[in-house]
């Protein structure tokens, strides 16, 4: 068991996370970065980047998040390949234990923990990650022209999703396995009204077919039993996402689906010297340069609250 102080620790190693750390060594703060045992988060998921400013030739996922680690490195970031399961925020220094049976101390805390994508069956279905199975159609569809794609999912993301694809794709099944959507009204009635779009209601995935990648899917009506199989080029999950909070709930204030709330226009939570970043903080656009710039942003509250202890 080893014990760690530092001025600052980022927990996270997506954008949000690396990007805070950067800004924090930057200003001379000598962060600590843990990175969680899911090392670059989301943005691993993605086959091809193409919206990322600074790259004009699509870069996989893995490659920018490897880059940004490298980069954290190169100024001085100390990171820590663990994963924080136990924290003590009711006073100073912040106390973290990890699931390797370390113990941090700091002053600062950011964190930029992110949320996990729900998956339909993650262990049968996680081959097909980047090979036709996506989670985030303003990522990825633009590889999905003249295609046939899928949404599964029935509330607004799925339809918003669905309404997306509709720019790329020649056709888009959106699968419900209810009888109506949860969409917001408008939503749906301009899913109704888009040739592109076709519903099938009463029906979940019950299989994903293909070899290498994804060419079809298989689905079951919920009443009849009956199955169905879609030749496709694509399905897009928009079946929700998990916050990765759960450590947190105890001393921070969380939304109803358990994102940690922030001060307006701002990464502070309600503890002072706590930050949140990226995916893990409500209303947070679900896009890697929007993450890069929460975590800036948290880094540099994070050291004013430092200049003023």
């Amino acid at each position: 068991m080893a014990q760690y102080v530092a001025k600052i620790i980022v927990l996270g190693s997506g954008p949000a996370g690396y990007t805070a750390a950067i800004y924090a060594a930057r200003a001379g703060l000598n962060p600590c970065l843990i990175s969680g045992f899911d090392i670059g988060g989301q943005l691993t998921m993605t086959t091809n980047v193409e919206n990322f400013p600074g790259f004009p030739s699509p870069v996989s996922g893995t490659f920018l998040t490897d880059n940004m680690k490298q980069q954290a490195v190169n100024v001085g970031v100390t990171i820590i390949n663990d994963k924080i399961n136990g924290v003590d925020l009711s006073r100073k220094p912040f106390i973290l234990s990890s699931e390797n049976g370390n113990c941090f101390q700091t002053n600062s805390l950011i964190i930029a923990t992110g949320a996990s994508a729900k998956w339909l069956d993650y262990d049968a279905h996680k081959k097909f990650i980047g090979k036709g199975l996506s989670t985030c159609a303003t990522c990825d569809g633009f590889f999905y022209k003249n295609k046939i794609v899928a949404v599964i999912g029935g509330g607004n993301a799925a339809a918003e999703e669905a309404l997306y694809l509709t720019n790329f794709a020649s056709k888009v099944i959106l699968v419900h396995r209810r009888d109506e959507l949860r969409a917001e009204k408008i939503l749906q009635e301009r899913l109704l009204k888009n040739p592109k779009i076709e519903i099938a209601f009463n029906n979940v995935v019950y299989e994903i077919l293909g070899e290498n990648e994804v060419n079809g899917v298989r689905i079951k009506n919920v009443i009849t039993d009956e199955l169905k199989n879609i030749r496709l080029d694509g399905i897009f999950l928009a079946i929700g996402y998990k916050p990765n909070s759960e450590i947190f709930k105890k001393y921070l204030n969380l939304d109803e689906d358990g994102y940690i709330l922030t001060k307006p226009d701002s990464c502070a939570t309600n503890i002072e010297g706590v930050f949140a970043c990226g995916d893990i903080k409500h209303g947070s656009f679900k896009q890697a340069v929007i993450a890069s710039g929460s975590g800036a942003q948290a880094a540099i509250q994070a050291e004013k609250y430092l200049s003023s202890l």
